[in-house]
């Protein structure tokens, strides 16, 4: 029989879902956009992110065990809508890996001053690795996953307890060097460690009491994840000044900082195994999404062949590796950085946002949680206006899930937990 999850590890697993790898690196990158102004944009998406916690975890106590987003968006908008959702979770996921991989390289290289190619090498032996296991049938455990997210936790507490007393405040000077222009491109990139409060309603068939401990789960996570983003943004300015923009691996820099010289290194070891686990798990529910895909006519039909006795979608892997090929390319030719990575995955990841508390502000009772969903609805939108011209990705991606659906005739709803493969990292 399946444990039920009380309010404190419901708290935990939620977390799991909105915090990962990419925090290491989004203090450098919001700080290079907008310089110390840059907190407020931490500050804004935070407050964003109380309506559509609240308004996934409204559709996860309505509809539990459901197929998240997409399922959400087909009982709104009809299967075509709900395709277009899928292939924004699916297109999103080989820019998502990349990202997470290449993390875990810049921090080994960086914390054990291996220099040359070393980040690209170890980022290729964490995807190698992590595709090598979704091959062979493995899978990152639910407790590892939860363990490793609860190492982020400590590292973050002590890098912001630690560093706290060396904040200075001339450091926060000039706040806005780059203007208003520079809070929207902070906005922008920042909204890769906000998308993810879908995966909320993954978890609504597991609670004992779905409506009650669902939201409670939601508000401790609200505060656990406000805490930690307002008290990372402050610290990074505090203490490094300029070199928070500059700094490769500033959480590194913190923890060392707090605890000495062995901080480093201990950042390292956790930062690659972090990825690792949040790439595995990307790809693990990416390929279970293609093949889900590929049965309801938004993929063509060879992509829903599983194989072997545990129903690996190795055509979907195949798939994937290729896509995950295809972006690499690029960025190790134009040499394309993080930023512009995870830049285009928020973007997806803000479109399901729009789409799925949309979905919600049309299918959930006339009362207070339809109203928390249209402003939530409209909050998002205005997120998703700061991703700019990365708009064209998730543009993209919505054309060529229109086109195999008219293409397959043969539109069915999509069965499989979507919401999960885009957010357990």
């Amino acid at each position: 029989m399946t444990a039920l999850l009380s309010t404190r590890r419901g708290t935990a697993m939620l977390a799991a879902g909105v915090l990962g790898p990419g925090l290491l690196v989004l203090p450098q990158l919001a700080a290079a956009a907008a310089g110390p102004v840059s907190i407020l944009a931490w500050a804004g998406l935070l407050a964003l992110s109380v309506p559509v916690a609240l308004t996934f975890a409204a559709l996860g106590a309505r509809h539990p065990g459901s197929g998240g987003a997409a399922a959400f968006v087909g009982i709104a908008f009809g299967g075509r809508a709900a395709a277009v959702v899928g292939w924004w979770f699916y297109g999103a996921v080989p820019m998502t890996v990349l990202a997470g991989a290449l993390v875990g390289g810049d921090y080994v290289a960086s914390c054990f001053d291996m220099g040359g190619p070393a980040p690209q090498i170890v980022a290729g032996v964490v995807l190698a690795g992590a595709f090598a296991a979704n091959c062979a049938g493995l899978r990152v455990s639910g407790r590892l996953q939860l363990g490793l997210v609860a190492v982020l936790v400590v590292l973050l507490a002590i890098a912001i307890a630690g560093a706290a007393p060396d904040v200075q405040m001339t450091n926060f000077a000039p706040a806005a060097p780059h203007g208003l222009a520079g809070i929207v491109r902070a906005a922008g990139v920042l909204l890769f460690a906000f998308v993810g409060w879908e995966a909320v309603s993954h978890l609504s068939a597991d609670f004992a009491d779905p409506e009650r401990g669902l939201r409670r789960a939601t508000v401790f996570t609200l505060i656990v994840v406000g805490v930690l983003y307002l008290g990372l943004a402050v610290v990074s300015i505090g203490v490094l000044g300029v070199g928070a923009t500059s700094a490769t691996v500033p959480l590194a820099a913190l923890v060392s900082d707090g605890i000495g010289g062995a901080g480093r290194q201990v950042t390292g070891v956790i930062a690659v195994v972090l990825s690792f686990g949040a790439v595995n798990t990307y790809i693990a529910g990416a390929a279970r999404l293609g093949a889900a895909l590929g049965g309801s006519g938004a993929l063509p039909s060879r992509f829903a062949t599983l194989a072997g006795p545990y129903g690996i979608p190795r055509r979907s892997l195949a798939l994937l590796a290729a896509l995950v090929a295809a972006v690499t390319a690029p960025v190790l030719i134009w040499h394309v950085g993080l930023d512009a990575l995870m830049r285009g995955t928020s973007a997806c990841l803000a479109a399901v946002t729009v789409l799925g508390t949309a979905s919600a502000a049309r299918i959930l009772p006339r009362d207070t949680a339809r109203r928390t969903a249209g402003f939530a609805t409209g909050f998002a939108g205005a997120a998703l206006v700061c991703c700019g011209s990365y708009l064209l990705v998730p543009a993209g991606l919505a054309v060529a899930a229109l086109t195999a659906w008219s293409v397959s005739g043969r539109g069915q709803p999509i069965a499989i937990r979507t919401g999960a493969a885009g957010r357990a990292a």
